[in-house]
């Protein structure tokens, strides 16, 4: 039997009931056809090593990635402020505090990227 995997933060509902409603839901698609192709370039950046690859075209495909890797993350970024904090900021509260607190500390951790 299959489990879903629960996260520690719960919806902008407040729930922990493994439904998670994430603001990328409906780009979800999208979004995993990007990974992979990122997935793709990573592979890729292996085989160049394994191959002894020129230093400054391995390092120029890893920049390539890293790029792809922040695009994503920004918008999911922008997906989870436009969807989660906007919900829990109706909600108010600690749980609206809680939110921006949230986007505030992984925009940190993007930039420090």
């Amino acid at each position: 039997m299959s489990q879903q995997p629960q996260s520690a933060h719960p919806s902008p509902t407040g729930s922990h009931d493994g439904q998670l409603s994430v603001g990328y839901v409906k780009e979800k698609a999208r979004v995993v056809a990007r990974m992979k192709r990122i997935e793709g370039q990573v592979r890729a950046i292996t085989r160049m090593i394994e191959d002894e690859t020129y230093c400054i075209d391995v390092l120029t495909q890893i920049a390539a990635s890293d790029k792809a890797l922040k695009a994503v993350a920004i918008e999911l970024l922008d997906s989870h402020l436009d969807h989660c904090v906007r919900s829990a900021i109706g909600h108010g509260g600690d749980e609206a505090d809680a939110k921006v607190r949230e986007a505030s500390e992984a925009i940190a951790r993007l930039v420090r990227s």
